[in-house]
C-alpha cells in the first residue's frame, strides 16, 4: 500500500454542516482526539518505533486550545467520531499540561514509516486540514478574518461573506521509460545521490497527460508520447495530490533545465531492481517506500506497470 492511502474513516460529508451533530459527538465521551502542536503528530513508542498515533477523550487536548484555534472533524471510524485538534497555542505540551509524559510530538515525514498505514492516512489527512487553516484566518478578497465552518471543511468571512474551501493541488509525478531504461533526475534540494522520478504542479487548463509531457520535456528536453495512469497518493506536505504515471520516452538525449535539476540520467532496469532491494550503485539512491516515486520506480521494475 503505498502511504497515506487508504483511509478507512467514513467521512460523514453529510453531518458536517450539522451543527448539533458535531457539538454532540464533541462531547461524547466515546470520540477520539488526536492533537496536533505545530503540524506534528502526537505519538507513542520508542524513538525507532514502532509507532501509533495517541487518541484522547473530550476535554483533555482542548485545555491546550485558544478559543480560535483550528479543530477539524475527520470523520468516523465504526460509529465512534475522530477529530484533529491544533494545540499550537500551547508553549510545551510535551513537558507541561495534561499531555505531559504520554508522549512526544514527531514530524509526519519522519513519524510515516514507523506508524500503521491508518494511522497514517488519518493523520495525513489531519496535517493537511489543519495547515490549510493555519494559512487561510483571513479573506484574500477583503483581508477580514474569516471564521472556521462545517466542522471545519470550510471558513466563511464575516464581512464580505466569500467562503473558502481546502484546495489540492494535483502534482504529476512521472517515470518516462525507453525500452529497459528509465529517468531519473536529481533535484537542487535532494540529498547527494538521491535520484527520484520528475514532478510537477498540473497548471490551469491542463490535462495531466499534457502536464506529464510538458514537466518531462521542461527539465530534460526528453520527448515522450504515450501517458499511462498508475496510482495518487494524497501528499500533506502541505495538501498535493500525487498523480503517478508513466511515459513512454520517444527521445533519449538529456538537456538538462539547470534551474530545477542539477542531474538526470538513464538507468537500466537491472540496477533499479538492485536499488530497490536495498543494494548499493555507486553514486545513485533511490527514494523510500513513503514516496510514490518508490512505488513507481517498483512496478517498472518488475514489469508490473
Amino acid at each position: 500500500m503505498i502511504p497515506f492511502t487508504g483511509n478507512g474513516l467514513d467521512r460523514a460529508s453529510d453531518r458536517r454542516s450539522d451543527a448539533s451533530w458535531i457539538a454532540a459527538k464533541r462531547a461524547d465521551p466515546l470520540s477520539l482526539f488526536h492533537p496536533l502542536w505545530k503540524l506534528q503528530p502526537f505519538v507513542i513508542g520508542p524513538d525507532d518505533g514502532p509507532l501509533e498515533a495517541a487518541f484522547f477523550s473530550p476535554g483533555l487536548c482542548e485545555l491546550l486550545m485558544l478559543p480560535a484555534s483550528p479543530w477539524v472533524f475527520l470523520g468516523l471510524d465504526e460509529g465512534r467520531a475522530v477529530f484533529a485538534l491544533d494545540i499550537s497555542a500551547a508553549p510545551d505540551p510535551e513537558r507541561v499540561g495534561p499531555l505531559a509524559g504520554l508522549g512526544r510530538f514527531r514530524d509526519l515525514r519522519a513519524a510515516a514509516p514507523l506508524l500503521p498505514a491508518k494511522d497514517v492516512a488519518m493523520l495525513g489527512q489531519a496535517k493537511a486540514l489543519i495547515d490549510w487553516h493555519q494559512r487561510h484566518g483571513f479573506c484574500p478578497h477583503c483581508g477580514a478574518p474569516t471564521a472556521l465552518m462545517d466542522a471545519g471543511y470550510r471558513r466563511l468571512c464575516g464581512v464580505c461573506a466569500a467562503e473558502h474551501f481546502p484546495r489540492t493541488d494535483p502534482v504529476v509525478i512521472m517515470l518516462a521509460h525507453e525500452g529497459d531504461r528509465c529517468l531519473l533526475g536529481r533535484g537542487r534540494h535532494f540529498p547527494p545521490g538521491m535520484f527520484s522520478a520528475l514532478a510537477g504542479f498540473v497548471e490551469p487548463g491542463e490535462t495531466i497527460e499534457e502536464a506529464v509531457r510538458r514537466e518531462v520535456f521542461e527539465e530534460t528536453a526528453i520527448r515522450t508520447g504515450r501517458v499511462v495512469y498508475h496510482a495518487t497518493q494524497p501528499w500533506p506536505f502541505p495538501s498535493s495530490l500525487m498523480i503517478g504515471c508513466f511515459a513512454e520516452a520517444v527521445s533519449d538525449e538529456i538537456r538538462l533545465d539547470e534551474n530545477e535539476l542539477v542531474e538526470a540520467r538513464w538507468i537500466e532496469r537491472a540496477v533499479a531492481r538492485v536499488l530497490l532491494d536495498g543494494g548499493h550503485v555507486e553514486g545513485i539512491r533511490v527514494p523510500p517506500p513513503l514516496a510514490i516515486a518508490h512505488h513507481l520506480l517498483k512496478a517498472w521494475a518488475s514489469e508490473d506497470m
